[in-house]
């Protein structure tokens, strides 16, 4: 079997009836036009190990491998040293693939060469239906549907100043790459290991890991893609939706949010003094009326992680930890 994609599902301490589910979605995913595909499963120091616990029988090339070092990005480097394809696609342990999901993936990448990386609709299935004021907050909680349009986006031509960040761009569930995509972004966090911080680690939520590979490809001179066809349902558990949860979800996306973007000179905001901190989050507290709401306290957060980003800037700048 020649294989064309490597599915890598990466997974940390997962919940057994959604990653039992993920699996066979996959295994229902229908044949692809030519070749075959291969699925890797990196267990990233999940605690109990995951070997032994996941059947993966009903798959012609299947295996799962360890990966001690806590991170979805040490994960997903992981996968791209395990996999044999020229295409790599990235499924969450909570992503359910619609059928045709890799069957229409790979005929999108091999269709347009001009491609990097794509990504389609991620469509929330909530435990519990959200709590009234979260549709205002603006999080996404790596789900979106853009319309039935497909949409295309590149950095060809534009110059550095005039770089932003597209709408389109693929999100991390169910990504879909070049192998040689991945690789050259994999060789330039290896150069700047401070990338490594920039994603999801256990608890941490940081979240830029994605907007930096996309960025890296579109540096490259590849298009990136939103395409309907695209479809997969994300598992948002009842704890996600929490006050607590998205606070610190908002905080830690957007303290990193303003360091992958420097990462790529793309500085929409100044690096302020790490002494002026306490003054602007206590400010921000007031001007956001934090203490009146849920709503208002997830912002507040959000706004105390742009604060930190920014300091983050300035001792940079300066090399100072």
């Amino acid at each position: 079997m020649t294989t064309l994609l490597s599915v890598v599902l990466c997974t940390h301490n997962p919940r057994p009836d959604v990653l039992g589910e993920a699996l066979a979605a996959l295994a229902r995913q229908k044949a692809l036009d030519s070749g075959g595909w291969e699925l890797i499963v990196v267990d990233n120091a999940s605690n109990p190990a995951l070997h032994g616990s996941i059947d993966l029988s009903e798959f012609d090339a299947a295996r799962i491998v360890r990966e001690d070092r806590l991170g979805l990005t040490h994960a997903r480097l992981r996968g791209l040293s395990e996999a044999a394809g020229a295409v790599l696609v990235f499924v969450d342990d909570d992503n359910v693939l619609d059928e045709d999901y890799l069957r229409s993936a790979t005929a999108a990448m091999s269709r347009d060469q001009t491609l990097g990386a794509i990504g389609g609709k991620s469509i929330p299935r909530h435990a519990i239906a959200p709590p009234a004021w979260f549709d205002g907050l603006g999080i996404d909680l790596a789900c979106r549907d853009l319309g039935e349009r497909a949409q295309y986006a590149s950095w060809e031509g534009v110059d550095r100043e005039q770089r932003s960040y597209p709408v389109c761009a693929p999100i991390g569930a169910g990504l879909v790459v070049r192998r040689a995509v991945f690789a050259a972004y994999a060789a330039a966090v290896e150069q700047s290991p401070g990338r490594l911080g920039l994603g999801r680690r256990g608890v941490d939520l940081a979240s830029g890991e994605d907007n930096d590979l996309v960025m890296t490809a579109l540096e490259q001179g590849w298009r990136v893609a939103y395409l309907p066809e695209l479809r997969l349902e994300h598992v948002i558990p009842a704890a996600r939706l929490a006050r607590d949860y998205l606070a610190n979800y908002a905080y830690s996306s957007t303290r990193t949010w303003v360091r992958v973007l420097d990462v790529h000179g793309i500085s929409p905001w100044r690096p302020i003094d790490p002494r002026s901190l306490g003054f602007r989050k206590a400010r921000a507290y007031l001007s956001q009326r934090a203490w009146s709401g849920p709503a208002a306290y997830i912002r507040w957060r959000g706004a105390c992680g742009q604060f930190d980003g920014r300091a983050d800037l300035w001792r940079s700048r300066r090399g100072v930890d």
